[in-house]
This record gives structure tokens, C-alpha cells and sequence, in this order.
């Protein structure tokens, strides 16, 4: 399969990636004041080493409080971006094109990370220089028992937000990163507007489908009023909330349609975040369990999509493309468990030249590799060990 459309090239605006595999986001709760550390440099950087066409930095909140915990990464500055800019310039340097995705947790901020099961900040916490704060989001909910209340937004908070989208898009496009999302999903603040579940509001950003979804619009013009008009914008939605939910894919598929008017080029299609009492079910967690949601959105609205969630073998990512269900393959834990995946796979699919997605430093011995594998057994001396302790 030498013309494996896994392996070919694909253009979004003047942007062109070496393939359609894409590292989604994945927040490593290792950040310095919410700049990258040498932890992101090695973390990014191994993916772009394995041969992945686009590289996503992790989930970037747009204001300081808008971070989940004080390890959250932020680009809430100027004084940032040269670090980021270290960051975008490995990833070039390795053959993938740097992506940038921006957000804000609203009411899901102010609590520790994952390995502390995201508890709550405390006193104890603050005697040690992680003090909480208050949060913000579409209305006074907690998202989660035990969580801290947040204060519902402002017409005012709501506007500097917005504000504060625009700005960190702008210090991305500095920073040297080519393609840009907004974080519209996983329960983050965004979605605390689009879902009833957390928007109770009475005023124009509540009530109504269409005022739910004013919040996400404001954001999306005014990021896109900044963001050059020749680099993708994408953007990330839950088209279903969570168990019991509120929020629809027909609601998707309209907010979409909006999006694109507003000048977005792609949706990442991706699920849950939010839950109530509804009959909603569950998503069930089978293989590329997002790309029939991708496949509606794209057929209903003519945007390109892409999906994540499952995706794990090469023929079967091979297969959603050649039948034009998704645009682009999202993948995370999969690449996190074995970030030379896409080289593997073009090897897999037969792609001549697949050691080319390495950099050239690795080519030669891993040429040579290939031989030494293709050698016969019966030459002299060659002999298979009875077992590995043979070694030993």
C-alpha cells in the first residue's frame, strides 16, 4: 500500500502535514507557572520523533484561573512564549507541524491533579504555595460532589474571557504554532454554557439552544478575527454529554454548522464531560467510538472531521480514511504507550520509505536493522537461542 492514505499528505489552509495522524492534547500536570518545562520538551518531542504528521501541545488555559490545578499549563502572558516557541521549534525540526489547544476549566479549576484523585485545593494545600481560588462558570453548579462552587460569570467576566481567548491565540500564532484549537468539550467552561446541565442562566447566554451557544460563538469570532486567516482553526466538542446528559448530537451538528460560519475548519469530535438524570446513555467505549459522530457531522454540515478514542491498529485507521468517515486520525494513549506507532504502522501497511518518518539520525541504523533481519538462518554460524536466559 505505497499510496496508503495514512500515510500521505494532507493540506488545511497553507498548512501541510506529513500525514493525517494527529497527538491529541494530553494535559501532563508538569507546567511552571503554567510554561512548559523540560518534561513537555521530551513529551512532544518523542512523538514528532516517531513520525505523527501533527502534534498537539496539552489543553492550555487561556487566564490563570481558567487551569484545572497550579501545574496546568497557560498561555496567559508574553513573558511565555519564548518557551513555547522552544517547543514548536523541536517539533518543526523532527518533520510535524505544532498545534496549540486553548481553554478554560470554569468551574472545574482550583482542585489538585490526578494522581491526588483531584480533590479539592485546601488549607494545607496553600501552606505549601497552592492556594485555591475561585472559580467561574455559566451558573453557580457544582460540576462534581465535594467540588468547589463556582461563581456565575458576569456579562463583564464574560466579555474578559472572551478577551482572554483572543489574546492567548495571538502569543500561540507567536510562539510558532501552525494550527490552533478551542477547547469547546470535556465539561471545561465552554460546555458549561452549551449544556443545560450547568447553564442556568436567564439572561442571553441561557435558555434557548441558541443562547447556550452565544458564549462558544464570541469565543470563536474572536479567535478567529486574530487567528490568520491561511491557519486551521479547529474545534473540539462533546457531541454527546455523559451518562444522563443534556446535550445532543442533533445540537452538535447545529452549533457546527455555526462554527463553520464563523470561520472554523474542522471539528474534533469527542464526548462526555457533563452528566444529570436524563435517559442519556453512556457512550460505550468500543473501537473509534467517536467516529460515527464525526461521520454525521461531516455529512450533515460538509466539514472536515476528525476523531479519537480507540483508534489503535493501522488497518483499521487506514480504513475510516479510505472511507472518508473522518479527516483526521486523533490519537493519545495509544501513542503515549508506543510513540512510534505511525512509523510502525506505515511499516505494516507496506509504505516504501517508511523509515524516512524517523530523522535522519536514526535511519541508517534502523536500515541496517531491517537487513540483519531479512538475513537467512542457515548461513555458518548462525544458530536461533534455545531461550532468552542463553544471554544470561
Amino acid at each position: 500500500m505505497a499510496t496508503a492514505k495514512l500515510f500521505s499528505p494532507i493540506t488545511l489552509g497553507d498548512v501541510t502535514a506529513r500525514n493525517p495522524i494527529v497527538v491529541s492534547p494530553m494535559c501532563q500536570y508538569q507546567s511552571a507557572g503554567g510554561s512548559p518545562t523540560d518534561w513537555h520538551f521530551v513529551h512532544m518531542g518523542r512523538y514528532a520523533v516517531g513520525g505523527a504528521g501533527i502534534v498537539f501541545y496539552e489543553e492550555t488555559a487561556v487566564e490563570e484561573r481558567g487551569r484545572k490545578t497550579h501545574l496546568c499549563a497557560s498561555l496567559h502572558d508574553d513573558s511565555q512564549i519564548a518557551a513555547y516557541r522552544r517547543i514548536t521549534e523541536l517539533v518543526r525540526s523532527l518533520g510535524s507541524v505544532p498545534a496549540m489547544q486553548l481553554g478554560h476549566s470554569g468551574g472545574r479549576g482550583s482542585e489538585r491533579g490526578p494522581l491526588d484523585g483531584r480533590k479539592p485545593l485546601v488549607e494545607a494545600d496553600a501552606a505549601v504555595g497552592f492556594e485555591a481560588w475561585q472559580t467561574i462558570s455559566s451558573s453557580a453548579v457544582r460540576l462534581r460532589p465535594g467540588a468547589p462552587m463556582p461563581r456565575e460569570m458576569t456579562v463583564n467576566d464574560i466579555h474578559d474571557v472572551v478577551r482572554a481567548f483572543a489574546n492567548a491565540a495571538v502569543r500561540a500564532r507567536r510562539a510558532g504554532f501552525d494550527i490552533l484549537e478551542i477547547h469547546g468539550a470535556h465539561g471545561y467552561l465552554i460546555q458549561q454554557f452549551l449544556s443545560p446541565v450547568v447553564n442556568r442562566r436567564s439572561d442571553r447566554y441561557g435558555g434557548s439552544v441558541t443562547n447556550r451557544a452565544r458564549f462558544a460563538l464570541e469565543v470563536t469570532e474572536a479567535v478567529r478575527d486574530v487567528w490568520p486567516a491561511e491557519k486551521p482553526l479547529f474545534f473540539r466538542v462533546s457531541v454527546v454529554d455523559g451518562k444522563g446528559g443534556l446535550w445532543s448530537l442533533d445540537e452538535s451538528i447545529s452549533l457546527a454548522k455555526d462554527l463553520r460560519a464563523c470561520g472554523v475548519d474542522l471539528i474534533d469530535c469527542s464526548s462526555g464531560g457533563l452528566s444529570a438524570g436524563s435517559t442519556m446513555p453512556p457512550v460505550p467505549r468500543t473501537p473509534a467510538y467517536h467516529v460515527p459522530y464525526a461521520r454525521r457531522i461531516k455529512a450533515a454540515t460538509g466539514m472536515m472531521t476528525m476523531a479519537s478514542g480507540r483508534i489503535t491498529t493501522a488497518g483499521q485507521a487506514e480504513g475510516l480514511l479510505r472511507r472518508g468517515d473522518v479527516d483526521l486520525i486523533g490519537m493519545a494513549r495509544e501513542l503515549m504507550y508506543n510513540s512510534d506507532w505511525p512509523a510502525h504502522a506505515a511499516r505494516e501497511l507496506g509504505v516504501q520509505g517508511y523509515l524516512d518518518l524517523f530523522p535522519a539520525e536514526y535511519r541508517p541504523r534502523l536500515a541496517a536493522r531491517d537487513e540483519q533481519s531479512r538475513m537467512p538462518m542457515n548461513q555458518p554460524g548462525a544458530r536461533v537461542p534455545a531461550s532468552a536466559t542463553e544471554f544470561l
